[in-house]
């Protein structure tokens, strides 16, 4: 079961759904950060910041991100974007 930062387990109140490309943070699979692309059903599907395989989630169980964490996720976006060779 995901826990949160103060190792509490916790089901979230599903958002609403948002616009494709907002940031989540996905507690039911170990804290892995998303980017919002749709919905599937009744799941969420996220993909990871900067590309790479999406996996569908419960909206229960993601949770927005802190200003903390998104300027952390923005960075390390602006980063792989750079080493990548393009802005």
């Amino acid at each position: 079961m995901p826990e949160d930062d103060d190792g509490a387990l916790t089901r979230h109140d599903p958002p609403q759904v948002p616009s494709p490309g907002t940031l989540f943070r996905d507690t039911g699979h170990g804290g892995r950060l998303g980017e919002f692309r749709g919905v599937v059903g009744p799941y969420w599907s996220l993909r990871p910041v900067g590309g790479g395989v999406e996996w569908e989630v419960e909206p229960e169980w993601v949770r927005a991100l802190t200003p903390a964490e998104r300027l952390s996720a923005g960075n390390a976006l602006r980063n792989l974007r750079s080493s990548r060779g393009g802005l």
